[in-house]
């Protein structure tokens, strides 16, 4: 039996956390622990990206889902898909309703939920789903009886986004959403499905003398990260304190055969790992 404390006023059950405030510092600190039960440790998260995916029609979708089908079968996966322009034109209007950040973050998931849709009818027949996120906990049994569960990438806070540094625009975007997403579930890897080669010091639809990041480290990344990113700042952020994401990939997913690469481990696009990998 759990034993009861008293003398307070209160009775307590005997716990490390009994009588804390689960905000001070010194509390957490406590809780660090180096063992974390990973849910979905051998599940890749593949994200297509809305604008540079979506936004271009079938020439760029049709080769996708048609490789998509191609590697399922050798790879246990979860997709997550962005909202393009749609969102960007709903964002507009939003914000010139005056909308709070909050409001503005409930609308940009709807349209998400469109990209889901389409792309479900498009992979139906290989056995895709669209993973509603009232159904988040169900994610392992839509694995195990061989489906491919396709989910939306913003974060699910809804009306409850933090308020933003700077501006009404929601802080936290697609990519930082899918992260998130990796590492609640336990995830290692995450491969970003771009319009671009990967990761560059600096935008190449921009610059024309734009280099490419083949390989880094978090750590490296942070030492020099540049200006114009093609995935989240928050994401970088976030990682910084992340239990189970290990890599991050980023492959053009307007040539044919990157993800598969990327799927198959190899180092195709940009890698960025959280840690220097033993030599």
């Amino acid at each position: 039996m759990s034993k009861l404390v008293t003398g307070d006023g209160r009775t307590h059950i005997a716990s490390n956390l009994m009588r804390e405030s689960l905000v001070d510092r010194r509390v957490v600190a406590k809780t660090h622990s180096d063992r974390e039960f990973s849910i979905l440790p051998d599940v890749v998260l593949v994200s297509l990206g809305g604008q540079s995916i979506f936004d271009r029609g079938r020439d760029a979708v049709l080769p996708l889902v048609e490789e998509l089908a191609e590697v399922r079968a050798r790879t246990k996966m979860v997709i997550g898909v962005g909202g393009g322009t749609r969102v960007r034109h709903t964002v507009s209007i939003a914000l010139d309703l005056g909308l709070p950040t909050g409001g503005v973050a409930q609308l940009v998931g709807a349209m998400e939920e469109a990209n889901a849709v389409f792309l479900n009818a498009l992979l139906a027949k290989h056995g895709s789903i669209v993973m509603q996120r009232e159904h988040f906990w169900e994610l392992p049994l839509y694995l195990d009886g061989g489906m491919l569960p396709i989910v939306i990438s913003i974060p699910p806070y809804h009306f409850w986004e933090p308020p933003p540094e700077d501006g009404p625009l929601p802080a936290h975007g697609s990519d930082f959403g899918l992260f998130i997403h990796a590492e609640v579930l336990g995830m290692r890897r995450i491969i970003f499905v771009k319009d671009e080669d990967g990761l560059y010091d600096k935008d190449p639809k921009k610059h024309s003398d734009a280099k490419l990041i083949k390989r880094t480290t978090l750590k490296k990344l942070e030492e020099s990260m540049p200006e114009e990113l093609i995935l989240d700042r928050q994401l970088f952020d976030a990682w910084k304190n992340a239990r189970h994401v290990r890599q991050v990939q980023i492959v053009n997913g307007l040539k044919r055969g990157e993800l598969s690469r990327a799927l198959a481990g190899e180092d195709a696009g940009t890698i960025i790992e959280k840690e220097q990998a033993d030599v």
